[in-house]
């Protein structure tokens, strides 16, 4: 039976009954596994052929100076925005700044410069597009590089993180529990270690890997730890190129902008038609002025253009990014903002989220007539047999640390703990498995006697009537963690069935750190309608205990998931029925995402460790923490770099603003083009001018439209988001722009028939602009509400910018916008009227008719 040495780095490993925080590394030897000849291997617990004599140290710094001069190096870029060259062209050549741009051309040919102003505010809105886009970049850019992974590399003998793309080929990456495989590879030491690939081969088990065997880009470590040998870096690791692009910057499903290009689908079937029949009508039938008829067709024609609604949506979503930056908070993927809105069930894991990673033990109960002399060396031992403990162990190792020895890293000799008890060595260790929820020791103590413990779940290593559960559940009623250690009969970890032949010898009670902000969280997620699912590997009562203390509504309904339905319909049953649910397998926490979503839900699940990622993967939103493992922040939409869970608030809200608003001014928009559609077919029907020349109508969208919707887009909006978007903006902007382009024609053809002589179409112009001027005046101001001060001081401001036109002489030519005589302003203002009465009867009419 070889040992191993000790090793006393600071690493995080999972602990008993804890998932792992993964964003520790370590430098550690790895251990010797001990080999029984003949002895038959326990299937959970792997045993390594033992390690080379003499650890490898890597490549040298002058073999990696040749290897980057080769161009050896993992070059591939860490995406996290779309670059500046692809912004601007995504800006710029769009298909209607293609159309409007070519209508502005001709116009500043034809017409006065006043008739051109539209092309110079699309020139205005792209460029505030570009500028508002490369802000979001910037902060992507600047928290991804916080947030980017740093891979351990082993070179001179010396482990250093390094960053993703500095790793070149043959380098020795070291890994741990929690640690991304970043390059393609070969292992080269392995310490139980357990990779999983479910995110490339689909394959939920984790696979065992040795020395010599391939590791894969894009797989992760779920236990123990090694090192493997770089064999493909750079774009010759093609795994490595699938999970960058699968985790940086793509595009979670998004109703708001799919709907969006449904709609302007829907505008080009219905433009195209329009403008060749309005430009035959105008510039063909109508025996006027060329450039006049030039200019009218034109001012029909641009209008129908929704031009502004993409731009708003990009400026609402970019601001939103750089807001919540800000904040902390990396947004992975853009729409993963709307996503959160839209969630209706979020999934927490208790630890790193409820609770702060730091626990402590609060007292030890022997059992079976134990001593508890004997058990504080055994737990000091303990202790130091795991080199990257988690915050149940380090607990323990906090409360009983190893005293003598200084943790050195020689190879081939024996781990000991000095302490009390003279010397302990560390001949075996079992890794923490989320699966099993336990891991394992096995010590020659001082007086030379074999012992193998187990340390993790009681519930899952004591049989069913064992009387010390009454106690534990006592004690799980409040709120604390309670871990069983247990003796193996034998002193042999690998042997047959230990497991279940465990000696219960004490318990220890960890008492945890509630994080100060989660109750707060909770309670908004409450008051928002968002139902919280506690999912744990921890006992249930326990788990629902510390809610309790939280305040999580239907704390007191909790379920151990080992008693949870398999059955898909079932597990949605009893997820809805429940809140709290404890012993919760990686596979079973991604069964339930998908047993949620089966019943319409939007879920968002949280997590930090390896056992949270095929969840995250599956959820509709995945959340990380920062300090979560790398595994996990490359899957996660949404990296909480600040680790607090408090700021899901805060990403909620912003996501809810975003959606809210731009469902408010998406009804602006498309308002102006089913009038401008509408009137441009009466036109054509009824063989007339069109009563409008590009600089009125420009004036009409920058005071209802344009200036209006820049604000409403972007002030604050608590409204839930709701689904269906396309259906709930057009059942408003239907009937909106049907009742505008009705009036204003009916005020228009009673204008042609009192007004005579020269200047009758300049004046027919002026009474029609003033009628389509306030019926949008009020579709903005039923939009506008509810009201506050800013609303109401923007649609004032709106209309008195009007007024000002109205009245300035030299703009009145500008705009060429003259009030002639008094019957036909006040027809104008009386039709207009009439047609803000009907406006908010249909707008009533509708919400309760043609609910979304």
């Amino acid at each position: 039976m070889t040992q191993r040495a000790l090793d006393s780095s600071g690493g995080q490993t999972p602990g008993p009954g804890e998932q792992p925080p993964g964003n520790s590394r370590t430098s550690g030897n790895p251990r010797q596994a001990k080999i029984d000849a003949g002895a038959e291997l326990d299937p959970v617990h792997p045993v390594d052929p033992p390690p080379p004599a003499h650890r490898p140290e890597g490549l040298t710094t002058a073999e990696v100076a040749e290897r980057v001069a080769r161009g050896e190096v993992n070059d591939v870029p860490v995406r996290s925005s779309r670059s500046v060259v692809e912004i601007v062209r995504a800006n710029v050549f769009t298909r209607f700044n293609l159309i409007i741009g070519v209508l502005w051309v001709i116009m500043l040919f034809v017409a006065p410069i006043q008739d051109s102003l539209f092309g110079f505010v699309i020139v205005a809105n792209t460029g505030i597009g570009i500028i508002q886009e490369w802000r979001a970049k910037k902060t992507l850019d600047s928290l991804a590089v916080i947030g980017e992974a740093k891979p351990t590399v082993r070179r001179d003998g010396t482990a250093s993180e390094i960053s993703t793309s500095e790793i070149v080929l043959g380098d020795l990456v070291e890994l741990g529990p929690g640690d991304k495989v970043v390059v393609d590879g070969t292992v080269a030491e392995a310490d139980s270690l357990e990779i999983d690939e479910s995110l490339l081969t689909g394959e939920a088990d984790p696979v065992i890997k040795r020395a010599g065997d391939q590791v894969m880009s894009g797989s992760f470590v779920v236990a123990g730890g090694g090192a493997f040998t770089a064999t493909k870096v750079g774009r010759e690791a093609y795994a490595a190129q699938l999970a960058e692009e699968a985790s940086r910057f793509t595009l979670v499903h998004s109703e708001l902008r799919s709907g969006i290009s449904t709609i302007l689908k829907y505008v080009t079937w219905m433009m195209v038609p329009t403008a060749i029949g309005l430009i035959i009508s105008q510039l063909v039938v109508k025996d006027n002025n060329f450039k006049e008829s030039v200019a009218r067709t034109v001012g029909g024609i641009v209008p129908m253009i929704p031009e502004g609604l993409v731009l708003l949506t990009s400026v609402a979503f970019a601001i939103g990014v750089v807001r919540l930056g800000r904040k902390q908070c990396l947004v992975q993927e853009l729409p993963a903002i709307e996503g959160l809105a839209r969630v209706d069930v979020v999934c927490l894991d208790k630890t790193g989220t409820l609770t702060e990673g730091g626990m402590d033990v609060s007292e030890v109960r022997p059992l079976n007539g134990s001593d508890e002399a004997y058990v504080q060396r055994v737990l000091r031992a303990f202790g130091s047999s795991d080199p990257r403990p988690n915050a149940s162990l380090q607990a323990i190792i906090d409360a009983y640390p190893a005293d003598g020895g200084d943790g050195g890293d020689t190879a081939g000799a024996g781990r000991t703990d000095g302490g009390d008890s003279g010397s302990w060595t560390v001949t075996d260790a079992m890794p923490f498995s989320s699966a099993r929820k336990y891991s394992g020791a096995a010590f020659t103590e001082a007086d030379g006697t074999a012992s193998a413990w187990l340390l993790g779940a009681p519930d899952v290593l004591l049989s069913e009537g064992d009387p010390a559960l009454k106690q534990i559940e006592r004690l799980n009623e409040q709120g604390l963690r309670v871990l069983l250690l247990a003796r193996v009969p034998g002193g042999a970890l690998d042997a047959p069935g230990a497991a279940a032949e465990a000696v219960p010898t004490a318990l220890v009670v960890l008492e945890q750190r509630l994080r100060p902000d989660a109750g707060d969280t909770l309670a908004y997620f409450a008051d928002q309608n968002v139902a919280t699912k506690v999912i744990s590997g921890d006992n249930a009562v326990s788990v629902g205990a510390v809610a309790g203390k939280l305040g999580l509504a239907g704390a007191e309904n909790t379920l151990d998931a080992r008693r949870l339905p398999s059955d898909p319909d079932e597990m949605a049953t009893a997820m809805e029925r429940n809140a709290v649910f404890g012993r919760v397998t990686p596979q079973q926490k991604r069964d339930m995402v998908a047993a949620l979503q089966s019943r319409g839900h939007t879920v968002a699940m949280t997590g930090d460790g390896v056992n949270d990622v095929l969840a995250l993967k599956d959820a509709d939103i995945g959340v990380s923490m920062g300090s979560g493992s790398e595994a996990t922040r490359a899957v996660a939409q949404i990296v909480l770099l600040n680790n607090s869970f408090a700021t899901l608030p805060s990403v909620v809200a912003e996501g809810r603003r975003v959606i809210g608003n731009i469902t408010r001014v998406a009804t602006l928009f498309l308002t102006k083009t089913v009038y401008s559609v509408l009137l441009a077919i009466l036109v054509v029907c009824t063989q007339v001018e069109y009563p409008f020349l590009p600089r009125h109508l420009t004036l009409l969208s920058t005071l209802t439209i344009g200036v209006p919707a820049f604000f409403l887009a972007l002030a604050p909006n608590k409204e839930r988001a709701q689904p269906n978007f396309v259906r709930r903006v057009m059942r408003y902007a239907i009937p909106s722009g049907a009742i505008a382009a009705a009036s204003t024609f009916v005020t228009y053809l009673l204008a042609r028939h009192h007004y005579s002589g020269a200047g009758a179409l300049e004046a027919e112009t002026s009474a029609a602009t003033l009628t389509l001027f306030l019926v949008s005046m009020y579709v903005l101001a039923i939009i506008a509400r509810p009201y506050t001060w800013w609303r109401v001081a923007l649609v004032a401001a709106m209309g008195l910018g009007f007024l000002i036109v109205l009245v300035v002489p030299w703009l009145q030519d500008f705009f060429a916008l003259k009030l002639v005589g008094t019957v036909m302003p006040w027809a104008a203002v009386g039709i207009a009227a009439a047609a803000a009465v009907l406006l908010e009867f249909v707008w009533r009419w509708v919400g309760r008719r043609f609910r979304a």
